[in-house]
């Protein structure tokens, strides 16, 4: 029952970050958040998953160090973004 309870929360989660990503695509850090959320509800559901068929948690380590090369690297767009157009605005620059 634990489980059942914890695979829906889980699942809500993986929802509700795929509706923010969907919805607020207006500033940068907004989008980049919600991925983040995302990454989050999975690395849960990959613990409960690897848990419950006894399995090793190498996997989650390789995981985490991808997610972490992500951040960064979306950190470091925001980051470029702010110093050239002065905010995170999508519609402040052309795509040309």
């Amino acid at each position: 029952m634990m489980v059942l309870n914890n695979l829906i929360i889980m699942i809500i989660m993986f929802v509700l970050g795929n509706m923010i990503f969907v919805s607020k695509h207006k500033h940068l850090l907004i989008v980049l958040l919600s991925l983040e959320f995302i990454v989050l509800s999975i690395f849960f559901f990959m613990v409960l998953l690897f848990s419950l068929i006894e399995f090793d948690m190498y996997m989650l380590m390789v995981f985490l160090v991808f997610s972490v090369c992500e951040g960064a690297l979306g950190l470091s767009i925001l980051i470029s973004m702010i110093r050239t157009h002065g905010n995170d605005y999508f519609q402040s620059f052309s795509m040309l």
